[in-house]
């Protein structure tokens, strides 16, 4: 086996054993914190709990966090922020996760993400918008 395959091998199971321990949880400021489902409650009355989770679930998914932690997110949390705290040098490669976020909510709710984006966009925001888009459209 050449030096260069040798190393790739090393690289690959070092990827590997990252994405074991660290992968999947919530950045550090986000994991320590309790469950924020009364806060979803306070700035969203009429929504369900279940329309909440299934928020939080696409939201998790397309950033590969833990399922289980998808209510340690509060409303009031900027997505970028979240990155961010997730990547916190610009060095390092992310997994595409606002790409995906993009592609899940078009492809499972029909909702553009692009043109809402801006740096201090809140899954709250988010969560407003695509309730406001899923609501049956009147005609006049």
């Amino acid at each position: 086996m050449s030096t260069s395959s040798i190393l790739l091998v090393i690289g690959a199971v070092a990827l590997l054993a990252w994405g074991f321990f660290f992968g999947g949880q919530l950045p550090k400021g986000y994991r320590a914190r309790a469950c924020q489902g009364r806060g979803w409650r306070k700035a969203f009355p009429s929504a369900t709990k279940q329309e909440v989770r299934e928020f939080l679930s696409v939201f998790v998914e397309a950033f590969g966090f833990y399922e289980k932690e998808k209510l340690k997110l509060a409303p009031t949390d900027q997505i970028l922020q979240i990155y961010r705290a997730q990547y916190p040098s610009r060095l390092q490669p992310d997994a595409m996760e606002f790409e995906t976020l993009a592609f899940d909510l078009e492809r499972k709710h029909g909702f553009k993400l692009e043109p809402l984006w801006k740096d201090t966009l809140t899954l709250g925001e988010l969560f407003s918008q695509m309730q406001s888009h899923r609501a049956p459209q009147r005609d006049a």
